[in-house]
């Protein structure tokens, strides 16, 4: 029997034929990820043990995005003390604050290539599974021993394929693909397995579409988020390394632990209704919820194509009075890239307020938070009790157009209106 997108990589990075599920290995890790809220705390772990050095400084990406800018002196001495040990142990592939987020980042920056394994700091790691990586997220700890030895411990794990059929219709996007997903299998049906993403709507997605899937496979337990890499894939990759590159994906043999079908033929916008993920409902049956602040953010959905779609909605329109509309970029290349198209521009005219690269208000430690008794509307990827402000707030997930449409009405809207071709 073939091998799955996780078995091979796995195989490879442990200097194995093969792997099976359930087997552990110890594999050699291509690149790990810290991020300020991570990496000086596992470096400090390695220097109360009496150590002091990491395994290849060359495989370690930093990256300040949480707390951007220092909300707190607090904030600020523990960036100071990244930049300290940054330069301390030779760490080149370093990002300061307003570079932008570590899962836009890292991608744009060619770390994150087909067949490679990556782990990081940070539970949305599985991102770059968009791109054929096998990536995941650490605690303080593995993170700590994974930059000093350079490998860790993995069980191979059993590998669910979602086959995604039909089409997506006009106004209707990955998000809601993903969010349909988690309201149908709920948040537990990947845990501690791989996921592949298949089927004639996942190779239609663009590499940005497919990263909002992945980053979200945490969210369903998964350990690794899969798209097979592509001629798509590759034409992302090539300006952004001279490394070698190829089509990656399962074989056509590989046994899953379960195949599922989701059809996105007449898929309505979702939305996710407070306190979890999958709370989730199409956008027609949420009722009238008043919208207190919209956010266009996060490492779900602040991507180059995100802002234009939000824009294209917002153009010649204005948000409502009453609801504050967020705009934070994912990174410096994105809000670039957004100045250059217009989409920006078109934002700040509808009434958007905008803030430098970064998480925002995400984790609910940044710029942007929710007040007690408020609605909030996002394109982040979670909306537990108090993830962005206040335990008495109430946040719900969307895609950058329901978002959007819901600024403009100061309620949670169908953006289909909105949406040349759409029909809601």
């Amino acid at each position: 029997m073939g091998m799955t997108m996780a078995e091979k990589i796995l195989s490879r990075a442990s200097g194995r034929a093969s792997v099976t599920p359930g087997e552990f290995v110890t594999a050699e890790i291509d690149v790990v990820m810290g991020h300020d809220n991570t990496f000086p705390r596992s470096y400090q772990y390695l220097r109360d043990i009496g150590l002091d050095t990491v395994a290849d400084p060359d495989k370690i990406v930093v990256i300040v995005d949480h707390r951007v800018p220092a909300m707190t002196v607090l904030n600020a001495e523990n960036q100071k003390l990244i930049r300290e040990y940054v330069a301390h142990l030779g760490i080149r592939h370093f990002h300061d604050a307003g570079d932008g987020i570590c899962h836009t980042v890292l991608p744009e920056q060619g770390h994150a290539l087909p067949g490679r394994l990556i782990v990081g700091g940070d539970s949305h790691t599985t991102t770059y599974g968009a791109l054929g990586t096998a990536s995941s997220g650490l605690g303080f700890s593995e993170l700590a021993y994974a930059m000093y030895k350079g490998s860790l411990w993995f069980r191979v794990p059993e590998t669910i394929r979602f086959d995604l059929t039909g089409r997506l219709a006009p106004g209707v996007t990955s998000k809601d693909a993903m969010l349909a997903l988690m309201g149908r299998h709920g948040c537990d049906i990947g845990q501690y397995k791989a996921v592949e993403f298949m089927g004639p709507v996942a190779e239609a997605l663009s590499v940005d579409a497919r990263m909002t899937m992945s980053n979200m496979g945490v969210e369903i337990g998964a350990k690794f988020a899969f798209f097979a890499a592509d001629e798509k894939t590759l034409d992302y990759l090539r300006p952004r390394t001279d490394q070698p590159i190829e089509i990656f994906g399962p074989d056509a043999d590989a046994g899953y632990d379960g195949v599922h079908e989701i059809d996105c033929d007449g898929l309505a916008p979702q939305v996710a209704l407070p306190h979890n993920p999958d709370n989730v409902k199409p956008v027609t049956e949420v009722g009238e919820i008043p919208v207190h602040q919209a956010f266009l953010g996060s490492c779900t959905n602040s991507r180059t194509e995100d802002l234009v779609r939000a824009a294209a909605i917002l153009k010649g329109r204005k948000v409502a009075k009453g609801t504050r509309f967020l705009v934070i970029p994912g990174s410096r290349e994105v809000m670039k890239n957004a100045m250059q198209n217009g989409s920006l521009n078109t934002l700040v005219e509808a009434g958007a307020m905008l803030s430098p690269p970064g998480c925002g208000p995400c984790g609910g430690g940044s710029t942007g938070v929710l007040a007690p008794g408020e609605n909030g509307i996002a394109t982040t990827n979670r909306n537990f009790k108090g993830r962005m402000g206040s335990t008495e707030s109430f946040n719900h997930l969307a895609s950058p157009e329901t978002v959007a449409a819901s600024a403009i009405e100061g309620r949670i809207a169908d953006p289909r209106k909105y949406v040349e071709g759409g029909t809601p």
